[in-house]
């Protein structure tokens, strides 16, 4: 399993996401988002929505009439109705529920720096997780050491 690590300096998670999301459902994936925070499920949302007409996103919450048919479902728990294999920890919150996914997306800030750390730290001991560092240089994605 493949625990990709997002420093987030520049943009918020809910700027990044729709990219990494259109890569998962490009690749025939089916995409979980994960956050405690409504305000950001909401914005990430909209971000899904605005990507443009020609790709648009399909998403709904997980609380929403049919979760099971969604290519991205978000929510506030790891329970993915959609049948998802990958998973985005959009709130800075490390989740070891995650690491039944094949690929986890995990997104932190200044804020939420020192848990991403821990989370680091324990993920490179652990069996079959491959941890990957990932920050912001101007306006791409740098893979760091």
């Amino acid at each position: 399993m493949q625990v990709d690590f997002y420093q987030l300096s520049r943009d918020p998670a809910e700027a990044v996401l729709p990219a990494i999301a259109k890569k998962v459902l490009a690749d025939g994936g089916r995409l979980l988002v994960v956050s405690d925070d409504p305000g950001q499920l909401e914005r990430i949302s909209r971000g899904l929505w605005e990507a443009g007409p020609e790709t648009y996103l399909a998403h709904d919450r997980a609380e929403g009439p049919m979760p099971d048919i969604q290519p991205i479902l978000l929510g506030a728990s790891c329970q993915a109705a959609n049948g998802a294999r990958m998973i985005a920890l959009a709130d800075g919150q490390w989740r070891d529920e995650a690491l039944a996914f094949d690929r986890a997306f995990y997104f932190f800030d200044d804020a939420t720096i020192e848990g991403a750390r821990a989370s680091w730290r324990a993920l490179s001991k652990a069996d079959g997780v491959t941890p990957r560092f990932w920050k912001q240089d101007g306006g791409k994605w740098r893979q760091g050491p």
